[in-house]
């Protein structure tokens, strides 16, 4: 039996259609995948005949789950163990893997046409990066979004820290530091999608775009989304998440009281408390764009290779799943600024991430 494609394409209408084609996995992305997805989108860009591009998973659990969390495993503890440096982290499996992940969520970005990135089901983690950045972005009643990293010793990236810096109210800073799955309101709420469709609608939007327009299947099919359970949280989150450091915010959180609000102090409080660290920094220091967005949160996986605690979390979460971390401290208040300094300190010269030129729509542009 010959295995299908992990990516599948066709084009129809006038509208291509990309589909993540590893169900059994929930879509999780792997370094083919992105190169395939790379190629397609460029093809794309410069075919007069593709009017809008259309992303999907296969299967019914989601779009995508992320990256392939084994792989980065074995790097990370191969690497976090032997003494490794810079040079070592960029050169592995993984470090590659990301570096091609991180141009085509820049590309996608900027993609000189409609992409429309359906982001039903589970978007997490990688997924996010192949759909929250796209120019229109739909979800539906059975979306389950999170950038999930901290949960694993690791910091948010694919451009998550962008998305997620420039969300009021310190909603953004709170999805990170907690991990927590969205909702499709949810995501609506921190602009981290446009448009809600029922999951019931998609075929007939999906084909609505092909034989009419984009605009016209939005107008027919998108709906006024439920209510958002974190935007009647809003006000306690924002002051609590406001906090200067990830001790302080457990506090401020445990002093609101009510029972959200304890058991986002218990949540937070379990994580990695260098990851938290890291990741309260790269959500408080912004970047002026995407592109030096990514370039920084390169550098920070890079050392996230190097940190034990990203081998151990994962262990804990995916491999043993005794879900009992031995984090690096033990204490919020015991990570130093050195240390996180570390983390976003300038790669040595010719391992820093470039990012690809834009698509281009046309031969003629």
């Amino acid at each position: 039996m010959v295995d299908e494609p992990s990516v599948l394409s066709v084009i129809d209408d006038g509208v291509a259609t990309l589909t993540l084609n590893r169900p059994k996995s929930i879509n999780a992305l792997d370094h083919p995948m992105v190169t395939a997805m790379d190629e397609l989108l460029r093809d794309w860009a410069a075919d007069a005949q593709v009017g809008a591009v259309v992303l999907v998973g296969a299967g019914e659990r989601g779009l995508c789950a992320g990256g392939d969390i084994v792989a980065i495993h074995r790097d990370a503890s191969a690497l976090s163990s032997s003494g490794a440096g810079d040079a070592e982290a960029a050169a592995c499996p993984s470090a590659l893997f990301w570096a091609d992940e991180y141009r085509l969520n820049a590309d996608i970005a900027r993609y000189p046409k409609p992409y429309v990135a359906i982001m039903d089901g589970i978007v997490m983690g990688g997924g996010v990066g192949v759909s929250a950045h796209a120019n229109t972005r739909i979800v539906t009643d059975r979306t389950r979004l999170a950038m999930p990293e901290v949960g694993i010793g690791f910091v948010p990236d694919v451009g998550g820290t962008h998305l997620l810096a420039r969300v009021p109210d310190n909603l953004g800073v709170y999805a990170g530091l907690t991990a927590g799955q969205l909702s499709g309101a949810d995501a609506l709420e921190l602009g981290l999608a446009d448009h809600y469709v029922p999951a019931g609608d998609l075929d007939a939007f999906r084909r609505a775009i092909g034989e009419t327009s984009l605009a016209d299947a939005l107008a027919k099919y998108a709906q006024e989304p439920p209510e958002s359970k974190i935007a009647g949280q809003r006000e306690w989150i924002a002051h609590a998440f406001a906090a200067d450091s990830v001790a302080a915010i457990i506090d401020r959180c445990r002093a609101v009281g009510t029972e959200d609000a304890v058991k986002t102090a218990d949540t937070v409080a379990a994580k990695s408390p260098l990851a938290l660290a890291v990741t309260l920094r790269s959500l408080r220091q912004t970047e002026p764009t995407l592109a030096d967005t990514l370039k920084r949160e390169f550098r920070v996986s890079m050392r996230s290779l190097l940190n034990p605690d990203m081998a151990e979390g994962i262990r804990a979460q995916v491999i043993d799943k005794d879900r009992n971390p031995a984090w690096r401290h033990t204490d919020h208040t015991a990570v130093t600024v050195a240390e996180v300094d570390a983390f976003f300190a300038p790669l040595p010269a010719g391992l820093e991430l470039t990012i690809n030129p834009a698509p281009r729509e046309d031969s003629s542009v």
